[in-house]
């Protein structure tokens, strides 16, 4: 199977191997960014480079303007910013945070849905985080659940124009964004076998998409304990540092 796929996040990581791979596997590929020197190697593997910011929705109009009907589209753009609210709750970084990961998906989402036709779909990438609470991410955590419930609720309102919508949770990968974690991360994956786990769950219709499946039964495992439990082990890993 062939089609047209739009990705934002394509510079690097997770967004940059599907581009890659759906490129390989003879799609017609347009990569979404703001490196242009990383949106040039994309150009040089057959992938249509689209130069924008995720947050300008102005500038996501316009390119959307130009583009034709798509299979599928991918919302992959995002950043990752921990907060030790010992030192006190950071507005700033918190903003910053949810528009990056949410408020910017909502622009992409005014920009992209009309280019999507009935029996297309629609992928949006929100993070294993969302199963469990953890120590330093209070915005990155609030930003991916918000993208959890606002796929869940797309899946209902765009069945009835005949076009699905997967949510995509994945674990811990190996991507230039988690090399910047200073604690363990168990279950790492490659953004190789990321891709994998992505392209065979959206050519499936699945409705949600979450991988590695030992690490996340392991999150809905410790999501299910009591809180007075859980507060106790998270103090514990707030002193060790914390996983995201």
């Amino acid at each position: 199977m062939s089609g047209r796929v739009l990705i934002t996040g394509a510079s690097s990581g997770i967004g940059r191997q599907l581009a890659l791979d759906y490129r390989c596997a003879g799609w017609q590929v347009w990569g979404c960014g703001r490196d242009e020197g990383r949106l040039q190697a994309l150009a040089d593997a057959g992938i249509t480079p689209l130069q924008f910011d995720a947050r300008d929705s102005a500038a996501m109009a316009r390119v959307a303007a130009g583009l034709p009907v798509l299979d599928l589209v991918i919302l992959n753009a995002g950043n990752c910013e921990y907060m030790d609210v010992a030192e006190g709750f950071d507005g700033a970084l918190f903003a910053r945070v949810i528009e990056t990961n949410l408020i910017a998906t909502g622009h992409a989402l005014a920009a992209f849905l009309p280019r999507l036709a009935p029996g297309s779909r629609l992928a949006i990438v929100s993070s294993s985080v969302s199963w469990l609470p953890l120590p330093r991410a209070e915005a990155y955590g609030a930003s991916k659940a918000g993208l959890d419930y606002l796929a869940d609720t797309l899946r209902l309102d765009l069945a009835t124009r005949g076009i699905g919508v997967s949510l995509i949770r994945p674990g811990f990968v190996s991507t230039p964004l988690t090399a910047k974690n200073d604690f363990p991360m168990p279950c790492l994956v490659t953004v190789e076998e990321a891709s994998r786990a992505i392209m065979s769950g959206l050519a499936a219709g699945r409705h949600q998409i979450h991988f590695p499946r030992r690490f996340i039964w392991l999150l809905r495992l410790f999501g299910a304990l009591p809180t007075g439990l859980w507060l106790r082990l998270g103090r514990t890993l707030t002193s060790k540092g914390s996983p995201s």
